[in-house]
């Protein structure tokens, strides 16, 4: 082997052949990866999240590949991260710093290991579907964000690895004891005969969980490099924790894993937020290691326990997320998001009465108003500089992010801003002004907007269904064959452009009409069955 520091060679290779993990020792379980490794030419992706599970089965395959010859490294391990680009900044900064760590070692032990990171497509992040398009804060009933930010960059990752290497191994720090629901999927897909189980969505892609059996304290027992005994205390059994290796928190590719206990420690010991490959895998609720906006839970209680524990510059943060959470209210939905969603249309609420949907006159709610999403990017963007000015390099939301967002605004399907207030809000924020490209679909300025929406009630025409025919009008000029214009105008005029309680209102007319025209009906049809008894009568006498 060839270590960062020569002198710990022994320390490492007594810790292996000595120490029990689940009743089997270490060595047994690097011999079993080596094997595995060994057994054929397909590449390794690990997912690699930054906590405690991934970080053990990365120490378990870099010391697995350290005992190899240079010559049975035959075959590449990618080691991907995903970034949703709304990860807990502390986070951030270890997985990036754990990355570059990763790289350098496996350059210096001439390794065959390769760091990577993925993101969301600059229209698939939290920003661009939450501020540009009104997606309402995730919850647990429309978690919208998992498979646009989690699940698609790792698959588009290891599909692009399928098709340059036909097959891949995906590599994860899953365990039973940790989620049984996950274990049950694993067992579900295993291959007879096999350490590995079918990917459940990606074809040509096979699962491999090494720590599988572990328990948590078998976890941090590869992190720590420590000897775990269990003693007789006043208060009953408990694990005790000695440094005989003199290798307490090593990493074999240098570094401290005391870094990600202290994150541990200091988020009140929840648990991590797992690399999301497919819609099985767990989601991070209310788990340490997942994004800063998640509102899938009412509180973020790790995230309180960072800003109890010193982490006090993360306090807006936490904030902001409470904002999002609370817009999420049943009591306050009406207030903060629109009554059409983004086809134009208000959806009653239905109900199911003797096995019939019935409908009722209340209504779900669509996307944010655009109102409070420029409030929200405001705040966000203080909050961004407020940081920037306190020496914090944090990128809340990026730069071609603010781009997306600016565009949906200005296409906005009900809500098209004519105003273009985006580079007027980063403007007022910063003091500076981006490279704002010219966006065609935005013909006409706040003037012109303010006139609309002053003359549009006087002939009884909504002003944004005036502004987007308006809009229609002017992408179709200047072609020679306006093929499908008039089903385009007709979708619009279609369109619920009145108020909620209009439209409530008019329901309840139409409704009210079906039900006089159905009892009229029924008044005739009775007069016509009297009339027709009454002939039959008269015919039989």
């Amino acid at each position: 082997m060839t270590l960062a520091k020569q002198f710990d060679l022994e320390e490492y290779i007594e810790f292996i052949e000595q120490e029990e993990f689940s009743g089997l020792p270490l060595k047994d379980y690097v011999a079993n990866v080596q094997r595995v490794y060994l057994q054929d030419t397909r590449p390794w992706v690990i997912g690699y999240s930054g906590g405690k599970d991934s970080s053990a089965v990365m120490v378990l395959v870099y010391l697995a590949l350290l005992g190899l010859k240079p010559e049975e490294r035959h075959k590449h391990v990618f080691v991907v991260a995903s970034d949703t680009l709304v990860e807990t900044p502390i986070v951030v900064n270890h997985v990036n710093r754990s990355l570059e760590a990763i790289q350098r070692g496996a350059a210096r032990d001439k390794l065959p290991i390769t760091s990577h990171k993925v993101v969301p497509k600059t229209h698939e992040t939290f920003w661009s579907n939450l501020l540009g398009k009104g997606y309402p804060a995730p919850t647990r009933n429309f978690r919208w964000c998992t498979e646009r930010m989690k699940i698609d960059p790792v698959s588009t990752f290891i599909t692009d690895k399928v098709n340059q290497y036909d097959e891949v191994i995906v590599v994860l720090g899953s365990r039973s004891q940790e989620s049984a629901s996950r274990a049950q999927v694993i067992a579900k897909h295993k291959i007879d005969g096999s350490d590995l189980a079918k990917h459940t969505t990606l074809s040509n892609a096979f699962i491999y969980t090494p720590i599988d059996m572990w328990a948590v304290d078998d976890v941090w027992k590869i992190l720590r490099f420590c000897h775990l005994e269990q003693q007789e205390t006043p208060y009953g059994m408990k694990n005790k924790w000695f440094d005989k290796y003199d290798l307490e928190w090593e990493t074999p590719w240098g570094g401290k894993n005391l870094v990600l206990w202290n994150l541990y420690k200091d988020s009140s010991g929840q648990g991590e937020c797992p690399m999301v490959i497919d819609e099985t895998t767990p989601s991070c609720g209310n788990s340490r290691f997942g994004c800063w906006t998640c509102t899938v839970v009412t509180k973020d209680r790790a995230m309180e326990s960072l800003v109890q524990n010193g982490e006090t510059w993360m306090l807006p943060l936490l904030k902001y997320r409470n904002i999002l959470s609370r817009s999420t209210s049943p009591k306050l939905k009406k207030k903060y998001r629109s009554h059409i969603r983004r086809d134009g249309r208000l959806a009653f609420k239905t109900l199911r009465e003797d096995g019939e949907k019935i409908l009722t006159d209340d209504y779900t709610t669509g996307p944010y108003k655009l109102k409070y999403r420029k409030i929200a990017l405001k705040l966000l963007l203080n909050i961004q500089k407020q940081l920037a000015d306190s020496g914090r390099d944090v990128e809340l939301i990026t730069v071609p992010e603010l781009h997306a967002v600016r565009h949906e605004w200005l296409n906005d399907p009900n809500e098209p801003d004519w105003d273009d207030d985006l580079p007027i809000i980063f403007n007022e924020v910063f003091g500076y002004d981006l490279d704002w490209s010219v966006d065609d679909t935005n013909q006409f300025s706040r003037e012109d907007a303010a006139l609309i929406t002053e003359i549009a009630p006087e002939y009884g025409v909504s002003p944004q269904l005036l502004k987007k025919l308006i809009d229609l009008e002017i992408s179709m000029s200047g072609l020679s064959r306006r093929t499908g214009i008039y089903k385009k105008i007709g979708r619009l005029i279609q369109q619920d452009w009145e108020s909620a309680e209009e439209i409530i209102k008019q329901n309840k007319d139409s409704r009210q009409n079906q039900i006089n025209q159905s009892k009229e009906v029924q008044d005739y049809e009775a007069e016509l069955a009297a009339i027709t008894a009454s002939l039959n009568k008269e015919m039989q006498l």
